[in-house]
């Protein structure tokens, strides 16, 4: 124990190490691989702050002790310097991005121009001259850094006392003063992501296969979480296929969004702002429903990894399809997709349809009438309706994986025209401030998840939309859609869970002790992960859907959790999923008093059907895995000069030779040195 409390000790004095960082992992697909890694040991580089553009020559070319472990400001976490950097590796070790406490000021989108463009509905074989963004560039400001290879690993650093220390550690130690080299000891840092998948995914999961020991090693994992879903009718979620006589409205929102980093994903306006329209357009419906339902079935879902090719909305599909899921296609009448609609201009949503799927007058007639349903919903609402004002193909949608299935009506709500209005699609500062969520000086935490934000008010007004309409084409009377409000409470609720912090009174109350630990005291990471386990985010939605959507039944716990209401009861898990939550601690107590809500919230695997195939170069699905990796971290330290290191390697060396030689030389002579003379004989004691 004294042993190891000293070499912590010595480490302690050596290295200073970095917390908060978050790295830049890999991915791979059918083709090729994508983002960081470092060496088996760990990239060692001289620190360098880098100041300016022009200030890459030291880096790449003049300074005099390559390689450099080089610091970015977030203005200068652009395309053209990591290129540079990227094109220089061999002086380059790696790069840490200080990630600021404000979003700047000008838009910064690491993703494509033309998100999932060769898994869509647009198509050589689909209205080619509508494939590849050829008409509309849905994200002009995306630079593609997030589908580059980087050699070297480059890591997020919070703005916080830890990049001061590295700062201050640059400003004493390496900092050319006048053009000079800075005199050693220099300050350095060393990364370790080194990742264990290589090429692409089809050689990554045959090494997964290859078994030489009792317990292999896994290289990579395919992307993949579960879809949620529930119904305003329980289905029999046993009996698998068509229903007859079942006739489905689809509510969809994607669920997921990614960043450069993959940690660091907050999809304010690219997930939250749909998937929270949704779940309260589902609680504005919860008792219209019931109390006159409709004659068609409303279906909420909400897709997971579709960031990365559909994963999710081409599994239900899929599932559909091959008679896996609760209904099957012939069974859906129409969709309705809320994408991005936190970032409206002049209160404006715009109602996107496909042209292609149009010219068939059916469909057309289906898709006109769904249109009017929305326009009707927006009576007497200070949010309008519009449909672009010339032909376009859909913007990057759940819906497109259907239509690619066959020709269904359908309408996908969005916040933009053409272009979006989201300047930081996919990346780390898609966040609250964002959507321009803010709270007045001085509030308490508590206070904060009550407060009523004008962008609350502004998706409230959306989800009283999205859910009018949804009521009046599943059929409901028109009479009482005036009646049918979402709740701004509710709205203002979510988005502060999701954005601000997770670990509230509210969210606590409606999960299951189990996931309680989950709560975090800051905005939740929507990165889809990998299939061993349900995110937070996904079992949070179900929660909530099932809360906003289902009813309390008195049940006791050990009945609830083996859904059933009591032990006689088989037939009720077909029909509904039952949830234990732990709800609230009354006055003067500590002890919360949990209790059972029934609904039809449920979860779908969100993994593509190329895994199940064995498919890892499909062309129709989402073949993206990520690699393993053993530990992700990173430390400064102090250098020597390479002079000093091999002065003291060589007289460590001496030092070695040395005492080699005096131990041969003690032990040959040891009969000489150690010999006592003989004791006599007669000797007594």
């Amino acid at each position: 124990m004294p042993r190891g409390v000293s070499c912590n000790s010595v480490e302690k004095k050596i290295y200073v190490e970095l917390n908060n960082t978050v790295p830049c992992v890999r991915l791979l697909n059918a083709t090729h691989q994508i983002g960081c890694q470092s060496s088996l040991s760990g990239n060692v580089g001289v620190l360098h702050v880098l100041e300016s553009e022009e200030n890459l020559d030291w880096v790449l070319r003049s300074g005099r002790n390559p390689p450099y472990m080089v610091i970015l400001e977030s203005p200068l976490f652009t395309r053209s310097i990591m290129m540079k950097l990227k094109n220089g590796s061999s002086r380059v070790a790696g790069v840490a991005v200080v990630v600021p406490n404000a979003n700047p000021a000008e838009g910064f989108s690491p993703h494509t121009p033309c998100p999932n463009e060769n898994t869509g509905v647009y198509s050589d074989t689909y209205d080619p001259a509508m494939a590849h963004c050829n008409v509309t560039v849905w994200n002009p400001l995306g630079n593609g850094l997030s589908y580059e290879e980087f050699d070297f690993p480059i890591f997020s650093l919070k703005d916080d006392n830890d990049t001061q220390v590295i700062r201050q550690c640059y400003l004493d130690h390496n900092r050319p003063m006048n053009g000079s080299t800075p005199q050693y000891p220099l300050c350095a840092m060393q990364l370790y992501s080194h990742m264990s998948a290589v090429t692409d995914t089809a050689t990554c999961m045959r090494r997964n296969d290859i078994n030489f020991s009792i317990s292999p090693e896994m290289v990579c994992d395919p992307l993949g979480d579960y879809n949620v879903w529930a119904s305003t009718r329980p289905l029999n979620n046993t009996a698998k296929g068509h229903k007859m006589w079942e006739s489905v409205v689809i509510a969809a929102a994607r669920l997921d969004s990614r960043s450069f980093f993959s940690n660091v994903a907050p999809g304010a306006e690219s997930g939250v702002s749909g998937f929270v329209t949704l779940l309260a357009a589902a609680h504005a419906l919860r008792n219209p429903t019931q109390e006159a339902p409709p004659n068609r079935t409303i279906l909420y879902t909400f897709f997971q990894g579709e960031a990365f090719d559909y994963i999710g909305s081409s599994r239900m599909v899929y599932d559909m399809q091959n008679n896996q899921f609760a209904v099957d296609l012939d069974n859906v009448h129409s969709v309705l997709e809320i994408g991005q609609v936190g970032l409206r201009a002049d209160s404006r949503v715009w109602l996107h349809t496909d042209p292609v799927s149009r010219r068939n007058s059916s469909v057309n007639k289906e898709v006109e009438e769904l249109i009017n349903n929305l326009r009707l919903a927006a009576t007497n609402l200070s949010v309008s309706t519009e449909a672009p004002n010339f032909s376009q193909p859909l913007p990057p949608s759940s819906f497109q994986r259907f239509l690619r299935a066959r020709p269904i009506p359908g309408v996908v709500l969005e916040d933009h025209q053409s272009a979006y209005a989201n300047r930081f699609y996919e990346s780390m500062y898609d966040n609250g401030e964002n959507l321009n969520i803010t709270y007045p000086p001085n509030l308490t935490p508590e206070e904060q998840l009550e407060f009523v934000t004008d962008t609350a008010k502004a998706l409230t007004e959306v989800a009283t939309l999205v859910a009018r309409a949804l009521y009046k084409q599943a059929g409901g009377a028109e009479s009482l859609l005036s009646n049918i409000k979402a709740d701004p409470q509710i709205v203002t609720q979510l988005l502060y869970g999701f954005l601000v912090r997770s670990n509230n009174s509210w969210f606590q109350q409606i999960v299951s002790p189990d996931l309680m630990s989950h709560l975090i005291d800051r905005p939740l990471n929507f990165y889809v992960g990998v299939i061993q386990q349900s995110s937070e985010p996904t079992l949070l939605v179900q929660y909530l859907l099932a809360n906003l959507t289902g009813s309390t039944v008195n049940v006791t716990k050990d009945n609830c959790q083996s859904q059933r209401e009591d032990e006689e009861d088989k037939k009720s898990k077909h029909m509904y999923y039952y949830m234990w939550v732990q709800g609230a601690a009354p006055p003067n107590s500590t002890q919360r008093e949990g209790f059972c809500v029934r609904s039809t919230a449920r979860l779908s695997k969100a993994v593509s059907p190329a895994f199940d195939l064995r498919q890892y170069t499909s062309k129709d699905y989402s073949t993206w895995t990520e690699s393993r990796w053993k530990f992700i971290k990173g430390r400064i330290f102090l250098v020597a000069s390479h002079e000093l290191e091999m002065l003291t390697l060589g007289v460590g060396i001496g030092v070695l030779l040395t005492s080699f030689l005096l131990t041969y030389f003690i032990s040959s002579k040891a009969d000489i040195l150690f010999s006592s003379g003989r004791e006599p004989t007669n000797a007594t004691y």
